[in-house]
């Protein structure tokens, strides 16, 4: 966010101009509360943005000239901050409108704006599928890759971080609209970029090279080409470990999802007694961070507790500890399916099928039969949903 740079005038000590050192402490809101979200510390990230949001408004109304994509800017970032605190619903309506108004800005002058809209409906796109719209979320990632790829191919190193990322987000949505061979390609793409990026600038790009990796290993795995997505899902372990060990409240929530992925990803190539391992791991570093902030990590905690349990069940072994764990995760999704049932229904389904496997393995056949039963009265058919 650009600040105003102070009028000479100012400087020799004559009249200052409250509209423009407003919009410095604004842009440096924006920009604390930046830092403090990749330095792990969410919670003291939010009142920052939405301070600097509440200012913008302001001048905005004032100014719209002047400040509209400063208040764009500003709902963004404010979005993310409240998405990264488990606030999703609250987080789409700041976005949504900073998309709507790049989208003029860009109308106007693209040369300018181009970047920021291409920004802004890749956050959008994000947003919308987090709160269970993924149909509503596939068109804001298509057209920000779209723009990011010509930006890209008229200046790589400006634009080609951004289309990575754009990248990466349009095969997660892809996937997640059952289209799984489509979503690879892109994955692939950005994984390639994002290799070259870092060996160039590990210190800037690793980050993002394990999050490629990571879901560029579950993409390979949805199609079926399981021992290939062992890899790079190794790989994502392995750097998240490193950039963990050097700043964990940044990086620990990052190594939870890679070696959640690990587990899965080992027991599927038939490597069940070293799938366990990275799947307790990932429960344990969730737990604690879900201790610390429920609203931001329950989800992802209910997730890895899954994970351990269908592990368990893969390897026909530890089925008390499977029930234990499945039934943590059962709980915690009826809760949050009550909250949000368009993103966690599904999931909640699945953790039902997964206990009744755990009920077979401990010999209660009866209740894992009965469980089944009700499962196929409650999709209507007998067919699993979705």
């Amino acid at each position: 966010m650009t600040g105003v740079s102070p009028n000479p005038a100012n400087v020799s000590g004559h009249s200052t101009s409250p509209a423009a050192y407003l919009s410095d402490l604004a842009g440096s809101l924006n920009a604390l509360g930046i830092l403090l979200s990749r330095l792990g510390r969410r919670e003291e990230a939010l009142p920052p943005a939405e301070e600097a949001a509440g200012i913008y408004r302001r001048l905005a109304e004032a100014s719209p000239a002047a400040y509209l994509s400063d208040l764009a800017g500003s709902l963004n970032a404010l979005g993310i901050r409240l998405s990264r605190l488990g606030r999703r619903e609250e987080a789409l309506p700041p976005v949504e409108e900073a998309a709507g108004i790049y989208r003029r800005l860009a109308e106007a002058s693209p040369a300018a704006y181009l970047p920021d809209l291409a920004a802004s409906l890749n956050n959008l796109g994000n947003r919308l599928a987090e709160v269970g719209r993924r149909e509503e979320a596939l068109a804001p990632s298509e057209e920000a890759v779209a723009i990011r790829r010509r930006l890209a191919e008229a200046s790589p190193a400006a634009y080609l971080p951004d289309l990575a990322a754009s990248l990466n987000n349009l095969g997660i949505r892809l996937s997640r609209l059952g289209r799984r061979e489509e979503a690879l390609p892109p994955v692939e793409e950005a994984a390639g970029i994002y290799r070259r990026l870092a060996e160039a600038s590990p210190a800037a790009y690793l980050p993002d090279l394990a999050a490629s990796l990571n879901n560029l290993g579950i993409r390979l795995a949805e199609v079926g080409r399981r021992e290939e997505a062992l890899a790079p899902s190794e790989e994502a372990v392995a750097i998240r470990r490193r950039l963990a060990e050097a700043n964990p409240a940044a990086y620990l929530p990052d190594l939870a999802a890679s070696l959640n992925n690990l587990g899965i990803r080992l027991a599927e190539v038939g490597r069940r007694e070293e799938a366990l391992a990275p799947s307790e791991e990932a429960v344990a570093i969730r737990r604690r961070l879900a201790e610390a902030n429920p609203a931001a990590y329950l989800p992802d905690l209910a997730t890895s507790l899954l994970a351990y349990g269908w592990v368990c069940v893969n390897m026909q072994a530890n089925f008390a500890e499977a029930l234990e764990a499945v039934t943590e995760a059962v709980n915690i999704y009826e809760r949050l399916t009550e909250q949000l049932p368009a993103v966690f229904a599904e999931r909640l389904f699945a953790a039902y099928q997964i206990l009744a496997d755990v009920l077979d393995g401990l010999g209660r056949t009866d209740e894992a039969a009965e469980l089944r039963r009700q499962l196929d009265e409650a999709t209507g058919d007998g067919t699993d949903p979705g």
